[in-house]
């Protein structure tokens, strides 16, 4: 196989390239910016700026990808903590039980984990970043996706040249362009689903004298608000706000103070009170959750693939994206070692699979509102009461607590918290 072309060179799209690398004898990288020689937020990925959470099925995967990844990550300052011991989580305003756990996360900013990888990437043989440089369209022969025609980012003369490729990668994010070239060039859009809610979320970091517990608070009906407190490399504390249905957290002092006593968390009240903040909080917005289901598509566009949130993008407060795109480039590596012939027919079903337990999981939660939009089921209310029974019996069974924040890790499917054994457990505790 003689080239690869990936478009977008951040996390999905660093990732798409190491599964590549070595499968094609080039791969070449099209990213819009300048990359960063150093660990740094960069203007095409504004969420940078924001906490992220690296759930622990993702640490694995990134780890198979980049064999020492976990290693290098913890000598740059990395923060390992024990997701049930040495976090308050409040569920349902009720603190999940506590206690040692085999869940170990890592607290770190996203450009230290953006840097680690494109550092490793960009040593590659036969990888090609071509930066400040845009995809505008695709290349089609015979029904078949062929290269693609980039031109120098924000040039205003709009020269344009054309890649071939063996195989292009949109890794290119939520702005993906690729399902209007496809539509452009003969192919109908595959199936969308579509959660919305609203998400808006503040972050912030700090420095204390002292080390503030690590806490999250998940939103429940009737209290559309959550926050979590990570620990990141050079001893900064990250603080999120956030709200569902559009609520706004404030970006000034006496308002985030006043946003976080109605949190009912003691750590993040004293974390906004007594912490010395790191610069100017930064805000997003988040409409939706949304995917595309091209594995129902009749025929999936040869010579062409979607990969991380260009093919499904989640709430960001579940920290499920990069885990998701780290495990299908560790399945399109699998795959491509036996060949790239039927790659999209071969691919799409088992990402599917993939993301199935992550946005089981987010937008399950998110329709918990009724005021959220989206598609529920008839048994929705049913298994509804039953997980707020779940929660509440969690604050009393580290057990329970522990399968809870498996779920929540992608180490264990949404649905295994509904099994004959869990339901007994849950019933027969005293909440």
């Amino acid at each position: 196989m003689e080239r690869a072309v990936v478009i977008g060179g951040g996390m999905a799209g660093m990732l798409a390239a190491q599964a590549a690398a070595g499968r094609y004898r080039h791969v070449v990288v099209v990213e819009r910016d300048r990359l960063p020689d150093t660990p740094q937020p960069r203007r095409g990925v504004p969420q940078a700026r924001q906490l992220h959470a690296l759930l622990v099925r993702g640490l694995h995967a990134m780890d198979e990808l980049f064999p020492g990844l976990l290693h290098d990550l913890r000598a740059a300052g990395a923060v390992p903590f024990d997701a049930q011991a040495d976090v308050a989580w409040y569920l349902d305003s009720r603190r999940l039980a506590s206690a040692p756990s085999d869940i170990t996360c890592f607290g770190l900013s996203r450009p230290l984990l953006d840097h680690a990888v494109h550092r490793r990437v960009s040593a590659l043989a036969g990888v090609e970043i071509v930066q400040e440089t845009e995809v505008r369209g695709l290349v089609q022969r015979s029904g078949v996706v062929t290269g693609v025609r980039v031109g120098r980012a924000r040039d205003a003369g709009r020269a344009e040249r054309e890649i071939d490729a063996d195989l292009v990668i949109d890794a290119g994010g939520r702005a993906s362009r690729s399902l209007n070239w496809l539509e452009k060039i003969g192919h109908p859009r595959p199936p969308q689903s579509r959660v919305a809610a609203d998400v808006v979320y503040l972050t912030r970091r700090y420095r204390t004298g002292s080390n503030p517990p690590r806490a999250v608070v998940v939103p429940w009906p009737g209290s559309p608000r959550g926050a979590a407190v990570v620990h990141e490399e050079n001893q900064q504390i990250a603080l999120v706000l956030f709200g569902l249905l559009g609520v706004d957290p404030p970006a000034d002092d006496a308002g985030m103070l006043a946003y976080a006593e109605m949190l009912g968390s003691d750590e993040i009240v004293s974390l906004v009170r007594d912490g010395v903040p790191v610069g100017e909080p930064v805000k997003m917005r988040y409409p939706a959750s949304v995917r595309q289901h091209p594995e129902r598509s009749a025929a999936p566009p040869p010579g062409f693939l979607l990969l991380g949130d260009a093919l499904a993008s989640f709430n960001p407060t579940y920290g499920q994206g990069i885990t998701t795109a780290a495990l299908q480039a560790r399945l399109l590596q699998n795959l491509l070692a036996d060949g790239a012939d039927r790659l999209p027919e071969r691919f799409y079903p088992l990402a599917a699979k993939i993301i199935n337990d992550a946005w089981e999981a987010s937008t399950g939660s998110d329709l918990r509102f009724p005021e959220v939009e989206g598609p529920r089921s008839p048994l929705s209310g049913l298994v509804n009461r039953y997980l707020d029974r779940f929660r509440a019996a969690a604050a009393m069974d580290p057990r329970l607590a522990r399968d809870f924040l498996r779920v929540s890790n992608m180490l264990a499917p949404a649905h295994s918290l509904l099994s004959p054994k869990q339901a007994f457990r849950v019933l027969t505790t005293k909440s």
